[in-house]
């Protein structure tokens, strides 16, 4: 008997979409299929349209084009209704219930354990639950739906690097799904194909993420010679065809010249009129050869190039500190009032050239630390001997990005920044000059955070200080980053759970517990 395997295809033909009022297409006739069994990693720069196409896909945008598919899309972060009071349980039959169909009790407990999470979480108040707790919940949940494909939108913000490492191998075990992530070594965790929003147009490549990312820098480095191949071709060609047909006019224009040798019979000495308009429109038709060619190298070389990312050096402008030791904390415990303790017992020191990150897992007292080191805000207290260099000037990125309101200029100004050199390092993290004159509540959660780490690149300090500063940001702007701490070598205190930039830039690591 032979059994034959049906595919089940999300196709995409010719979509097209811009929002309301926008002056450009967000998408414009892009074509591609995905089938349902994938796991597709979803990447792409701040700002390209990747929650755009997921909530196209949900129905969410009215658009030209076709998108069909024999599945039922489910969003994560999923929408719950109130939680106060309820159940661990109730929210998942809640999910559950909502998708037309229920879970036997087992089913239930096979997740949790794929989950690593422990059965008595169910009996728990789900508001009682960590933030990764819950993810894993809501996304338990969502699998369990059937005939449903998942759209996952970033879940591994804030998650502490241990947390990302359960849910990515929960993921591997999954099937059917886009899961939208920005960090390298969890993609590769986890998925077997990429979807790229590009420059220039959305691909499909099997593989994980580092394949793709090597296959891009192939094809990028192909095209970049290329292009040079054949910007010399061209300025060859140009000169070729110029010197023929001046030399075909030239020609031309003996006819009519006395005292010309072109085209004279050998001791006669008349003009052969004939002869001569035949040579020169034999060479025209040569200059005419010739500047086809050229266009066709024109034509050849426009067509590469539209995928290069721009990921332009970044700089950093850290002033040296006159001692060697910029920071040091020895059995440092801090304190919310009376009642709620951050962290207890935590010594190290920070050094000249160290680039010190705090590892610990969510709620371990990260930030606190952060907040203690850039001057103690109203209502934290500590125990402890606490020592930070005199005159020390320190750069903050925080976590949180919803108090940014406002244009570019107006936040330059009052922050005492360069406004051009604010604006120039934004256009090297990919900031179109149209972004320049939005209000910077309508950017993206990406674009928000690169307006934090700008400013902190413009500013003179002795130490850099951030806190989660990767969080929503694309991939080539991670990498941009990685390469500009590797060749300044800046003198830093980070909170950071992207496993791949902490291995390659941290110096030194203070594991909190």
């Amino acid at each position: 008997m032979k059994i034959v395997i049906i595919m089940s295809l999300i196709n995409v033909s010719d979509l097209t979409f811009a929002y309301e009022g926008g002056h450009e297409n967000i998408f414009e006739n892009v074509s591609f299929q995905m089938d349902t069994s994938w796991k597709l990693g979803f990447t792409g720069r701040n700002g390209r349209g990747k929650t755009t196409f997921l909530n196209l896909l949900l129905g969410k945008y009215e658009y030209s084009g076709n998108i069909t598919a024999s599945v039922n899309f489910e969003y994560f972060p999923y929408s719950l209704n109130e939680t106060r009071g309820v159940t661990t349980l109730d929210i998942v039959n809640e999910i559950l219930r909502n998708g037309n169909g229920g879970a036997a009790e087992w089913m239930i407990m096979k997740e949790l354990s794929l989950l690593e999470l422990p059965e008595s979480v169910l009996g728990r108040s789900f508001e009682t639950l960590s933030g990764g707790e819950r993810n894993k919940i809501l996304l338990a949940g969502l699998f369990l739906k059937e005939n449903s494909f998942l759209l996952i939108d970033e879940p591994t913000n804030h998650l502490d690097m241990s947390g990302r490492e359960a849910l990515g191998r929960y993921l591997r075990s999954k099937s059917g799904f886009i899961l939208v992530s920005h960090d390298r070594a969890f993609l590769d965790d986890c998925v077997d194909h990429i979807l790229s929003i590009n420059r220039a147009d959305i691909e499909v490549q099997k593989g994980n993420f580092s394949s793709w990312r090597e296959n891009k820098r192939r094809q990028d480095e192909y095209e970049l010679a290329e292009n040079r191949k054949l910007k010399n071709d061209i300025k060859r060609l140009s000169a070729a065809a110029k010197r023929t047909s001046e030399w075909s006019e030239a020609v031309e224009s003996s006819k009519y010249m006395s005292g010309s040798n072109i085209g004279r019979n050998a001791g006669v000495g008349k003009l052969d009129r004939g002869y001569v308009g035949h040579k020169a429109a034999k060479m025209m038709k040569r200059s005419k050869s010739i500047e086809a060619r050229k266009f066709s190298a024109i034509e050849e070389k426009s067509s590469l190039l539209k995928n290069i990312e721009n990921s332009d050096e970044l700089k950093i402008y850290q002033e040296r500190y006159h001692t060697n030791t910029l920071l040091s904390l020895d059995g440092v415990s801090i304190f919310y009032g009376q009642d709620v303790c951050a962290c207890k017992n935590v010594s190290f020191t920070v050094e000249r050239g160290d680039r010190a990150l705090l590892r610990g897992k969510n709620g371990s007292g990260k930030s606190s630390i952060l907040k203690l080191v850039c001057g103690a805000p109203e209502g934290l207290d500590y125990s402890g001997e606490f020592k930070r260099g005199s005159g020390l000037v320190i750069s903050y990125v925080p976590q949180g990005t919803s108090f940014l309101r406002g244009t570019l200029s107006g936040y330059a100004r009052e922050n005492s920044l360069d406004e051009s050199l604010f604006k120039a390092v934004l256009r090297k993290l990919d900031f179109s000059r149209a972004q320049f004159e939005k209000d910077m509540s309508e950017f993206s959660a990406g674009q928000k955070k690169k307006v934090l780490l700008a400013k902190s690149l413009c500013e003179k300090a002795h130490l850099h200080v951030w806190d989660e500063p990767l969080n929503f940001i694309d991939v080539i702007s991670r990498i941009q980053i990685e390469e500009l701490i590797l060749e300044f070598k800046p003198t830093m205190l980070i909170v950071e759970h992207d496993r791949a930039f902490c291995n390659n830039t941290a110096t030194k690591t203070v594991v909190l517990v």
